[in-house]
């Protein structure tokens, strides 16, 4: 393979050149929410300060009309910046000093997170994550097209 400056990787002998360039794809705020609803009395309940959120569905196709791969979807769920508040634990936000103007988020909230932050564990295939109350980096008020830097 003959790697050019421009970051992409041609094949003389094949002819087939690939991009290691990173793509953009979009979330899918509804079907996620969908997800949650359906999965909803088989998760934990997270205890004290800790959060439960659930990683977002990706788009089965770009824009353009370019379908993902399983893999490549499925890569972009696990490290996604950006997640649905479905549960609380009974003292997220109670400490007053740490959180003298209240609350960050609220169930429902869809939120920004470092990516693979939290305790990650997954319910038929789907991917969940437990995080602290002040690992909460911002709110998002529509998550499409928010993706992480490369």
């Amino acid at each position: 393979f003959f790697q050019a400056e421009d970051g992409i990787r041609d094949s003389s002998v094949t002819g087939v050149q690939t991009c290691a360039l990173p793509i953009s794809t979009a979330i899918d705020a509804e079907k996620t929410q969908e997800t949650a609803e359906n999965l909803a009395n088989r998760l934990p309940d997270p205890v004290g300060y800790k959060m439960l959120v659930i990683k977002p569905e990706i788009d089965e196709k770009s824009e353009g009309g370019i379908v993902y791969a399983d893999a490549t979807r499925k890569k972009e769920e696990q490290g996604a910046v950006v997640g649905l508040v479905l549960k609380q634990g009974s003292l997220c936000y109670k400490d007053e000093a740490k959180f003298p103007d209240g609350a960050w988020c609220k169930e429902g909230d869809f939120v920004l997170l470092r990516a693979y932050s939290g305790s990650r564990f997954s319910v038929d295939g789907k991917e969940f994550i437990i995080v602290n109350d002040d690992q909460i980096e911002g709110t998002v008020q529509d998550p499409r097209g928010i993706n992480r830097a490369y």
